[in-house]
């Protein structure tokens, strides 16, 4: 039996690799795509995901858009990293597919209620905004989720939007607040170890050398997107923060992590938005979140580009 997931999303080039994965992947059903504010503004996101699902050949897939702004803040986005439309690099032709009518914290509402309660995961790629509303909106859903995994975070490796937060945890912290305090469980995929997974020119160049034109679209993505991150951190490659919760999903044995309390600063200017993630035990609060700080890089890219070459 298939997975079933909500992929909850704003896209991004590596959010488009964390899609594609899942899409390529018989293991995981995808019950939908949600879009959410993020790196871009929300109606970028939800044509991104479109654009996405169509160069996958999967026009099926429901797309749709979710919250414009986080819950009590103005957003704040990532242009600076992912171009104008969130996808720059390669040339893409807009889509075609509908965007679906309903909202998506209604549809999140919806199939976490119709589906047998314990069988749908929650993978969130961006601000938590989307989950936190569904959330609020109908707290008996907070029980039936299975599992979140999400793209998020920080801790050894601190802060990429400010000194001490990670971007997608900055831009909506109340979310995300609200997310880690449900009692669901949580797996984390911080900076840690998406700074594990970096697009070296040979890895790119394996992507591309699939001869297909997902390989190829793939392959821009990756050389537009790793060129703020190289100069940043003077890295041989940019870190595919997102497709590491997919391939977590796929390939559990590919990371290794702590179960550990983690918590969201919400009241600091200076580090509003850290995950403040009590990694030695220090403190008796419980645990809350399996904390990803290891991965095999190389078997996450070997995955990652056999199963783009499947589409």
């Amino acid at each position: 039996m298939p997975r079933k997931i909500i992929i909850d999303t704003d896209p991004g080039q590596d959010d488009a690799f964390a899609i594609l994965l899942a899409l390529a992947s018989p293991e995981l059903e995808v019950l939908g795509i949600t879009a959410v504010a993020g790196n871009v503004p929300l109606n970028w996101t939800e044509r991104n995901a479109r654009i996405i699902c169509e160069l996958a050949g999967r026009p099926d897939i429901k797309v749709f858009a979710g919250c414009a702004e986080p819950l009590k803040r103005d957003l704040v986005t990532a242009e600076h990293v992912h171009g104008k439309t969130g996808l720059d690099g390669p040339e893409l032709a807009e889509p075609t597919m509908p965007l679906q009518a309903q909202h998506a914290v209604d549809f999140l509402i919806e199939v976490l209620r119709a589906e047998p309660a314990g069988t749908v995961t929650l993978c969130p790629l961006g601000p938590l905004t989307n989950i936190a509303q569904a959330f609020l909106q109908a707290p008996d859903v907070v029980q039936r989720v299975q599992e979140i995994v999400l793209m998020g975070g920080a801790y050894f490796e601190v802060g990429n939007i400010t000194p001490a937060a990670e971007f997608n945890i900055y831009v909506d912290p109340e979310a995300a607040d609200i997310v880690f305090k449900s009692g669901i469980p949580l797996v984390v995929m911080p900076l840690d170890v998406t700074h594990k997974v970096l697009t070296t020119r040979a890895r790119v160049e394996a992507i591309r050398g699939l001869g297909t034109e997902v390989g190829r679209v793939a392959a821009e993505w990756a050389d537009f997107f790793e060129r703020f991150d190289v100069e940043k951190y003077g890295s041989d490659g940019g870190p595919l923060h997102d497709p590491t919760v997919v391939a977590y999903l796929l390939k559990p044995e590919l990371f290794t992590g702590r179960r550990i309390n983690v918590e969201i600063e919400l009241q600091s200017e200076l580090t509003l938005g850290m995950t403040v993630a009590d990694w030695w035990g220090v403190t008796q609060r419980p645990a809350n979140a399996l904390f990803i700080g290891g991965v095999d890089a190389q078997g996450f890219f070997d995955l990652l580009t056999e199963r783009l070459g499947r589409l």
